[in-house]
């Protein structure tokens, strides 16, 4: 497919503005997509990087499906949309995929870009204790999409991270309360997973009998 332009690290002269949104995505869902779309908008990207991890560092419990049915469903996802992109940054490198390593190699690879890190509401809470924050918002602004029954007080979080206030932008989109993990049930107790995801996702979800 055709993107909006060129994409190779960098346009002569103009910094970017890259979303990033990282993940399991096992599987992907509308309620990625819709985030993405939403703060893609809000925050006027001109690009939005999908960016599947090897090895969620927080989910080291629980299997993932292999890195390329998830590679394959974010690529079939995305594919409709020129301002999404994936990377393979994470999946391409051994280990646990720490966002602070993430976004070191994507400045790397757009060096003149500003970046910001989307992620729920939900997640926030727990972001001080992520692998050196601080780190992380001296390579990106955070933005943070407001999630169903989410309340998070920014101000208890920093107390800790005194950086985080003035970091982060909230993006506004419509409350969808979908998770990974129902679709995995659902998908496991053989009940539809149509509207939930994409359907070439779906068909690509029963194809080859993830989850089952």
């Amino acid at each position: 497919m055709t993107r909006p332009f060129i994409i190779s690290g960098e346009l002569p002269g103009i910094p970017l503005r890259l979303g990033v949104v990282g993940g399991s995505f096992d599987p992907i869902h509308i309620g990625h997509l819709i985030m993405a779309s939403a703060a893609r908008e809000a925050l006027n990207l001109d690009l939005l990087l999908f960016v599947p991890t090897a090895i969620q560092p927080l989910k080291q419990d629980r299997p993932a499906s292999a890195p390329e049915h998830r590679v394959a469903m974010v690529e079939l996802a995305i594919e409709e949309n020129p301002y999404f992109s994936l990377s393979r940054v994470d999946v391409d490198r051994p280990g646990p995929s720490y966002t602070v390593d993430t976004l070191s190699l994507l400045r790397q690879e757009y060096p003149q870009a500003a970046f910001w890190f989307i992620l729920g509401a939900d997640a926030l809470h727990s972001f001080p204790r992520w692998r050196d924050p601080e780190g992380i918002l001296a390579q990106a602004r955070l933005a943070i999409v407001r999630r169903p029954g989410v309340a998070v007080d920014v101000t208890a979080l920093s107390q800790s991270l005194p950086q985080l206030q003035d970091a982060i932008d909230w993006v506004d989109a419509p409350l969808i309360d979908i998770s990974s993990t129902d679709l995995r049930r659902r998908a496991a107790e053989g009940l539809s997973l149509k509207y939930r995801v994409s359907d070439p996702v779906h068909e690509y979800i029963d194809a080859n009998k993830l989850y089952t």
